[in-house]
């Protein structure tokens, strides 16, 4: 990521790229926490009175449109809660070793840097059909991955099964594989996936 001096929520600067993940977290403890990732960022057509006064860092509402946006995952609050902590301490380390402010999560829109987007998109396609008891698992197994790792299981996942609803194969593969290996503090180990993320990134890597 470049470093500038502002960045939008979670690392995001739409004059380096448009590209970027919205996290909406709702108001009611029944609603969904949904996952977007989009590829455009506001527009003068849809409320140019407003984004005239406004400069590039200013974070108006974005308007969802269900044509170009796609909607990568829908998550219970419940869930929700039990890794935003982590994922948000996860990113803001990131974030200070780039020269980033920190960022925050709060209801309504949260706008998060594309490769973040796929990281936490990747960890809660991993939670959101299991028991709530096999979170803190997926966490560990998940901080155990490289960011790269994580970009390039996205990547696959997300080629054939990358939808809210399409859970099956690679999404299923991803849940079982973060929530049923255990982490041992003895170890401290990457997960199973460790030896083939490596030998899968280094022929994605060498073929590209």
């Amino acid at each position: 990521m470049a470093k500038t001096k502002d960045h939008i929520g979670f690392g995001f600067d739409p004059a380096e790229s448009k590209h970027h993940f919205l996290v909406i977290i709702p108001t009611t403890a029944a609603g969904k926490v949904m996952i977007y990732e989009r590829f455009e960022w506001g527009s003068q057509e849809e409320n140019p009175d407003k984004l005239a006064k406004l400069n590039l860092f200013d974070a108006p509402d974005q308007k969802i449109d269900q044509r170009f946006d796609r909607l990568k995952c829908e998550l219970s609050r419940s869930k929700w809660k039990e890794i935003e902590a982590d994922v948000k301490s996860e990113f803001n380390q990131r974030l200070k070793s780039y020269g980033q402010k920190a960022a925050s999560w709060k209801q309504g829109q949260n706008t998060l840097q594309r490769l973040f987007g796929k990281e936490l998109t990747l960890l809660c396609w991993a939670i959101e059909d299991c028991d709530i008891k096999v979170i803190p698992t997926a966490i560990k197994n998940w901080q155990g991955l490289k960011p790269e790792e994580r970009w390039w299981l996205y990547t696959m996942t997300n080629a054939s099964t990358g939808e809210a609803h399409t859970k099956y194969g690679w999404r299923t593969a991803i849940r079982y594989a973060l929530t049923e290996n255990p982490v041992t503090d003895k170890y401290q180990q990457r997960s199973i996936f460790d030896q083939y993320v490596n030998d899968a990134i280094e022929n994605y890597q060498t073929n590209k």
